[in-house]
Protein backbone atom coordinates (compact mmCIF):
# COMPACT_ATOMS: atom_id res chain seq x y z
CA UNK A 1 0.00 0.00 0.00
CA UNK A 2 2.61 2.56 1.09
CA UNK A 3 4.59 1.24 -2.29
CA UNK A 4 1.52 2.42 -4.59
CA UNK A 5 1.16 5.48 -2.72
CA UNK A 6 5.09 6.48 -3.26
CA UNK A 7 4.62 5.78 -6.64
CA UNK A 8 1.44 8.25 -7.13
CA UNK A 9 3.36 10.72 -5.26
CA UNK A 10 6.12 10.60 -7.48
CA UNK A 11 3.94 10.72 -10.92
CA UNK A 12 2.38 13.68 -9.78
CA UNK A 13 5.62 15.31 -9.14
CA UNK A 14 6.68 14.19 -12.27
CA UNK A 15 3.56 16.06 -14.15
CA UNK A 16 3.86 18.95 -12.20
CA UNK A 17 7.28 19.30 -13.31
CA UNK A 18 6.88 18.27 -17.17
CA UNK A 19 3.70 21.34 -16.43
CA UNK A 20 6.69 24.12 -15.15
CA UNK A 21 8.91 23.20 -17.83
CA UNK A 22 6.86 23.24 -20.68
CA UNK A 23 5.82 26.76 -19.60
CA UNK A 24 4.09 28.69 -22.93
CA UNK A 25 5.84 31.85 -23.49
CA UNK A 26 3.96 34.57 -25.20
CA UNK A 27 4.84 36.09 -28.30
CA UNK A 28 3.71 40.06 -28.06
CA UNK A 29 3.71 40.65 -31.89
CA UNK A 30 0.35 42.33 -32.34
CA UNK A 31 1.21 45.69 -30.11
CA UNK A 32 -0.87 49.29 -31.12
CA UNK A 33 1.71 51.78 -32.13
CA UNK A 34 0.68 54.71 -30.36
CA UNK A 35 3.54 57.03 -32.15
CA UNK A 36 7.03 58.31 -31.56
CA UNK A 37 7.92 54.69 -31.34
CA UNK A 38 6.42 53.78 -28.57
CA UNK A 39 4.16 50.52 -28.63
CA UNK A 40 2.07 48.49 -26.37
CA UNK A 41 -0.26 45.92 -25.64
CA UNK A 42 -2.93 45.38 -22.99
CA UNK A 43 -1.46 42.07 -21.69
CA UNK A 44 1.81 43.47 -20.62
CA UNK A 45 4.17 44.15 -23.99
CA UNK A 46 5.42 47.37 -24.18
CA UNK A 47 8.45 48.85 -26.18
CA UNK A 48 9.82 52.11 -26.53
CA UNK A 49 12.24 54.23 -28.78
CA UNK A 50 11.23 51.98 -31.75
CA UNK A 51 13.79 53.17 -34.55
CA UNK A 52 13.85 51.26 -37.68
CA UNK A 53 14.43 53.68 -40.60
CA UNK A 54 16.24 57.17 -38.87
CA UNK A 55 19.79 57.09 -39.34
CA UNK A 56 21.23 59.16 -36.11
CA UNK A 57 23.63 61.83 -36.78
CA UNK A 58 27.12 60.76 -37.80
CA UNK A 59 25.55 57.71 -39.58
CA UNK A 60 25.41 58.11 -43.82
CA UNK A 61 23.92 54.54 -43.74
CA UNK A 62 23.08 51.47 -42.10
CA UNK A 63 26.05 49.62 -41.48
CA UNK A 64 24.75 46.41 -40.64
CA UNK A 65 21.81 44.31 -40.14
CA UNK A 66 21.93 42.19 -36.66
CA UNK A 67 19.01 40.55 -34.70
CA UNK A 68 20.19 39.13 -30.88
CA UNK A 69 17.67 37.31 -28.93
CA UNK A 70 18.22 38.22 -25.15
CA UNK A 71 16.66 35.21 -22.14
CA UNK A 72 15.98 36.94 -18.50
CA UNK A 73 14.84 35.04 -15.53
CA UNK A 74 16.06 33.79 -12.20
CA UNK A 75 18.10 30.82 -13.27
CA UNK A 76 20.56 32.54 -15.36
CA UNK A 77 21.48 34.19 -11.60
CA UNK A 78 22.67 30.63 -10.54
CA UNK A 79 26.35 31.14 -11.51
CA UNK A 80 26.58 34.60 -10.02
CA UNK A 81 26.74 34.36 -6.25
CA UNK A 82 24.68 36.89 -4.37
CA UNK A 83 22.08 37.70 -7.22
CA UNK A 84 18.62 36.99 -7.64
CA UNK A 85 18.16 38.02 -11.33
CA UNK A 86 20.43 37.96 -14.37
CA UNK A 87 20.45 37.86 -18.78
CA UNK A 88 21.66 34.98 -20.07
CA UNK A 89 24.71 37.02 -21.54
CA UNK A 90 25.87 40.00 -20.17
CA UNK A 91 28.12 41.91 -23.34
CA UNK A 92 27.31 42.62 -26.43
CA UNK A 93 29.17 44.23 -29.06
CA UNK A 94 28.74 45.70 -32.82
CA UNK A 95 29.82 48.33 -35.29
CA UNK A 96 28.62 51.93 -35.34
CA UNK A 97 25.69 53.10 -37.37
CA UNK A 98 24.35 49.10 -36.81
CA UNK A 99 20.49 48.51 -37.27
CA UNK A 100 19.73 45.98 -34.23
CA UNK A 101 16.84 43.97 -33.21
CA UNK A 102 16.28 42.92 -30.01
CA UNK A 103 13.90 39.74 -29.32
CA UNK A 104 13.26 40.14 -24.78
CA UNK A 105 12.14 36.85 -23.56
CA UNK A 106 11.10 36.86 -19.96
CA UNK A 107 10.97 33.40 -18.43
CA UNK A 108 10.06 34.29 -14.90
CA UNK A 109 6.44 34.68 -13.57
CA UNK A 110 7.13 38.75 -13.42
CA UNK A 111 7.70 41.81 -14.99
CA UNK A 112 11.41 42.15 -16.86
CA UNK A 113 12.93 44.61 -18.83
CA UNK A 114 15.60 45.00 -21.52
CA UNK A 115 16.45 49.17 -20.78
CA UNK A 116 19.78 50.76 -22.89
CA UNK A 117 20.53 54.33 -21.32
CA UNK A 118 22.57 57.25 -23.15
CA UNK A 119 21.18 57.33 -26.58
CA UNK A 120 21.07 60.42 -28.06
CA UNK A 121 17.82 62.09 -27.28
CA UNK A 122 16.96 64.08 -30.56
CA UNK A 123 16.03 60.61 -31.57
CA UNK A 124 15.34 58.31 -28.70
CA UNK A 125 13.15 59.95 -26.30
CA UNK A 126 14.74 59.99 -22.92
CA UNK A 127 17.68 58.73 -24.45
CA UNK A 128 16.50 55.45 -23.95
CA UNK A 129 15.68 52.32 -25.91
CA UNK A 130 12.94 50.06 -23.83
CA UNK A 131 11.54 46.79 -24.00
CA UNK A 132 9.28 45.77 -21.11
CA UNK A 133 7.16 42.54 -20.88
CA UNK A 134 4.89 40.13 -18.36
CA UNK A 135 6.15 36.80 -18.15
CA UNK A 136 6.56 33.84 -19.39
CA UNK A 137 6.36 36.59 -22.51
CA UNK A 138 8.64 37.62 -25.33
CA UNK A 139 8.57 41.01 -26.85
CA UNK A 140 10.84 42.69 -29.83
CA UNK A 141 12.00 45.75 -31.06
CA UNK A 142 14.32 47.56 -33.05
CA UNK A 143 16.87 50.54 -33.06
CA UNK A 144 19.64 52.18 -35.05
CA UNK A 145 22.92 52.36 -32.80
CA UNK A 146 24.89 55.86 -32.85
CA UNK A 147 28.02 56.16 -34.48
CA UNK A 148 31.10 56.62 -32.49
CA UNK A 149 33.30 54.28 -30.02
CA UNK A 150 30.85 54.01 -26.51
CA UNK A 151 29.50 51.22 -24.11
CA UNK A 152 25.97 51.96 -23.01
CA UNK A 153 24.27 50.18 -19.77
CA UNK A 154 21.44 47.93 -20.38
CA UNK A 155 19.37 46.47 -17.27
CA UNK A 156 16.20 45.98 -15.57
CA UNK A 157 14.81 48.87 -14.23
CA UNK A 158 12.14 47.25 -11.96
CA UNK A 159 13.12 47.92 -8.34
CA UNK A 160 16.06 46.00 -7.29
CA UNK A 161 16.20 43.50 -10.11
CA UNK A 162 19.51 45.84 -11.05
CA UNK A 163 20.91 45.57 -7.80
CA UNK A 164 20.11 41.99 -7.92
CA UNK A 165 21.95 41.37 -10.84
CA UNK A 166 20.07 41.74 -14.19
CA UNK A 167 22.28 44.63 -15.92
CA UNK A 168 25.27 44.43 -18.91
CA UNK A 169 26.90 46.53 -21.41
CA UNK A 170 26.91 47.07 -24.98
CA UNK A 171 29.62 48.22 -26.75
CA UNK A 172 28.89 50.38 -29.88
CA UNK A 173 32.81 50.41 -32.01
CA UNK A 174 35.26 49.79 -29.55
CA UNK A 175 33.35 50.78 -26.84
CA UNK A 176 34.33 53.05 -23.73
CA UNK A 177 35.36 52.13 -20.48
CA UNK A 178 33.58 49.10 -18.93
CA UNK A 179 31.16 49.82 -16.48
CA UNK A 180 31.19 48.64 -12.85
CA UNK A 181 29.47 45.67 -11.39
CA UNK A 182 28.81 43.70 -14.52
CA UNK A 183 27.93 40.50 -13.44
CA UNK A 184 30.97 38.08 -14.72
CA UNK A 185 32.78 40.71 -16.64
CA UNK A 186 34.00 43.59 -14.55
CA UNK A 187 34.12 43.53 -10.48
CA UNK A 188 31.92 44.54 -8.01
CA UNK A 189 32.38 48.43 -6.45
CA UNK A 190 31.14 46.84 -3.15
CA UNK A 191 31.98 43.06 -3.79
CA UNK A 192 30.20 40.40 -1.52
CA UNK A 193 31.74 38.54 1.36
CA UNK A 194 30.91 35.22 1.44
CA UNK A 195 33.80 33.65 3.34
CA UNK A 196 31.77 32.59 6.40
CA UNK A 197 34.16 35.16 8.93
CA UNK A 198 31.59 36.14 11.95
CA UNK A 199 31.57 39.95 12.81
CA UNK A 200 34.20 41.58 14.47
CA UNK A 201 33.52 44.78 15.66
CA UNK A 202 37.21 45.69 16.08
CA UNK A 203 37.85 44.98 11.80
CA UNK A 204 34.75 47.30 11.15
CA UNK A 205 36.06 50.39 13.54
CA UNK A 206 39.64 50.01 12.10
CA UNK A 207 37.54 50.46 8.76
CA UNK A 208 35.59 53.15 9.46
CA UNK A 209 38.87 54.94 10.95
CA UNK A 210 40.62 55.07 7.68
CA UNK A 211 37.58 55.73 5.67
CA UNK A 212 37.01 59.06 8.06
CA UNK A 213 40.95 60.01 8.35
CA UNK A 214 41.46 59.65 4.73
CA UNK A 215 38.23 62.03 4.04
CA UNK A 216 39.56 64.39 6.15
CA UNK A 217 42.82 64.20 4.59
CA UNK A 218 40.87 64.59 0.97
CA UNK A 219 39.47 67.95 2.29
CA UNK A 220 42.23 69.09 4.12
CA UNK A 221 44.09 69.18 0.78
CA UNK A 222 42.54 72.60 -0.65
CA UNK A 223 42.91 74.20 2.61
CA UNK A 224 46.56 73.54 2.74
CA UNK A 225 47.41 74.62 -0.82
CA UNK A 226 45.95 78.04 0.11
CA UNK A 227 48.16 78.32 3.25
CA UNK A 228 50.79 78.04 1.26
CA UNK A 229 52.88 80.99 1.34
CA UNK A 230 54.79 79.81 -1.89
CA UNK A 231 51.79 79.59 -3.43
CA UNK A 232 50.89 82.91 -6.09
CA UNK A 233 47.24 83.99 -5.01
CA UNK A 234 44.71 84.04 -7.63
CA UNK A 235 44.03 87.18 -9.31
CA UNK A 236 40.82 88.98 -8.37
CA UNK A 237 38.92 88.28 -10.88
CA UNK A 238 35.95 90.48 -9.45
CA UNK A 239 38.44 93.63 -9.24
CA UNK A 240 39.44 93.30 -13.06
CA UNK A 241 36.46 93.10 -14.20
CA UNK A 242 35.02 96.10 -12.31
CA UNK A 243 38.09 98.06 -13.31
CA UNK A 244 37.68 97.31 -16.71
CA UNK A 245 34.09 98.74 -16.53
CA UNK A 246 34.51 101.50 -14.96
CA UNK A 247 37.62 102.62 -17.24
CA UNK A 248 34.90 101.69 -20.51
CA UNK A 249 32.30 103.94 -19.05
CA UNK A 250 34.52 107.22 -18.51
CA UNK A 251 36.42 106.67 -21.91
CA UNK A 252 32.56 106.50 -23.83
CA UNK A 253 31.52 109.73 -21.82
CA UNK A 254 35.20 112.02 -22.62
CA UNK A 255 35.64 110.23 -25.90
CA UNK A 256 33.69 113.03 -28.11
CA UNK A 257 35.66 116.18 -25.79
CA UNK A 258 38.66 114.67 -26.39
CA UNK A 259 38.25 114.15 -30.26
CA UNK A 260 37.13 117.86 -30.40
CA UNK A 261 40.25 118.70 -28.33
CA UNK A 262 42.88 117.19 -30.31
CA UNK A 263 41.36 118.15 -33.76
CA UNK A 264 44.24 119.39 -36.19
CA UNK A 265 46.91 118.53 -33.38
CA UNK A 266 50.26 116.46 -34.40
CA UNK A 267 50.84 113.35 -32.18
CA UNK A 268 53.50 115.20 -30.48
CA UNK A 269 51.26 118.28 -29.31
CA UNK A 270 48.61 115.63 -28.19
CA UNK A 271 51.52 114.28 -25.84
CA UNK A 272 52.52 117.15 -24.73
CA UNK A 273 48.74 118.16 -23.92
CA UNK A 274 48.35 115.05 -22.37
CA UNK A 275 51.73 115.16 -20.01
CA UNK A 276 50.18 118.69 -19.20
CA UNK A 277 47.31 117.64 -17.90
CA UNK A 278 48.92 114.96 -16.05
CA UNK A 279 51.13 117.56 -14.23
CA UNK A 280 48.32 119.92 -13.15
CA UNK A 281 46.53 117.39 -11.91
CA UNK A 282 48.95 116.20 -9.51
CA UNK A 283 49.59 119.79 -8.58
CA UNK A 284 46.02 119.90 -7.54
CA UNK A 285 46.02 116.88 -5.68
CA UNK A 286 49.58 118.22 -3.58
CA UNK A 287 47.68 121.05 -2.90
CA UNK A 288 44.72 119.77 -1.80
CA UNK A 289 46.74 116.95 0.50
CA UNK A 290 48.84 119.95 2.31
CA UNK A 291 45.84 121.74 3.10
CA UNK A 292 44.11 118.42 4.94
CA UNK A 293 47.29 118.01 6.57
CA UNK A 294 47.48 121.34 7.96
CA UNK A 295 43.75 121.43 8.47
CA UNK A 296 43.61 118.22 10.63
CA UNK A 297 46.96 118.80 12.42
CA UNK A 298 46.61 122.63 13.37
CA UNK A 299 46.29 123.37 16.36
CA UNK A 300 43.68 125.69 17.78
CA UNK A 301 44.04 128.46 19.55
CA UNK A 302 43.90 128.44 23.87
CA UNK A 303 41.97 131.66 25.13
CA UNK A 304 43.32 133.52 27.46
CA UNK A 305 41.76 134.12 30.83
CA UNK A 306 40.00 137.14 31.43
CA UNK A 307 42.13 139.49 33.91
Amino acid sequence: MVKSVSIVALFCCALSTAGVSAKEIQDHNKMMDHGDGHLMDMDGGMVMGQNTDTLPGGCDKIAATKEITVHAGHKYSEKFPGTMFAFDQQEYQFEPCTKLTVNFVNEDDIRHQWMMHGLPKYLYPKGMFHLEVSGPGKVSGTLILPPGDKTYLVHCDIAQHMEKGMKGQLKVGKGGEDLPSIPGVTASIFPDDYSGKPFSPEEFAKQEAEARAAAALLAATPAAKQADPGSTPPADDSLISGVGVVGLAIGLLIAPFLTKRFQGMSTGEVIATVFEWISHGIGLTMDFIAKLIKMLGGKKAIPLPDK
